[in-house]
């Protein structure tokens, strides 16, 4: 299965959250085992809980480093790739959607529990999430592509 498609079907059947969504997709190709992968993100989700950047970005950023490792001889040059990658990530998200954190993507503050709980009765989770996971994935392999 392709890591788009992976990536969707995982948010989709509410296997995981948006950050595990992503980066178990692509975690094997990089040396990264699943469980490893589920671990590491499992508090990315939902903007991390305190109105913060989306898990499809924080996700998305994760694999972009995986892709790109730091070695000892010139870990600046990476991780300043990295960061290049990620405004790129961003720059193409945001030409879909209309921001990088829950409360702009969703309409919800996700921090205030309130607000969490009127945005699973609108099932926002399951309505929009996947959509944000596929995109994010089908942007990162683009970015890959290229790198």
């Amino acid at each position: 299965m392709d890591n788009i498609k992976k990536a969707y079907e995982t948010m989709a059947a509410r296997k995981a959250n948006c950050a595990q969504s992503v980066l178990t997709a692509f975690c094997e190709d990089y040396g990264l085992t699943t469980e490893m992968a589920y671990n590491i993100t499992q508090g990315f989700g939902g903007g991390m809980h305190i109105n913060g950047t989306c898990g499809v970005v924080t996700g998305a950023y994760m694999v972009l480093g995986l892709a790109n490792p730091v070695t000892k001889d010139s870990p600046r040059q990476n991780m300043d790739k990295v960061v290049a990658l990620q405004a790129e990530f961003n720059k193409k998200f945001k030409e879909l959607y209309p921001g990088l954190t829950c409360t702009e993507l969703l309409g919800y503050d996700l921090s205030k529990p309130d607000e969490l709980t009127k945005a699973r009765e609108a099932g926002v989770f399951t309505i929009k999430c996947p959509d944000f996971v596929r995109d994010a994935a089908k942007i990162v392999e683009v970015l890959l592509k290229k790198n």
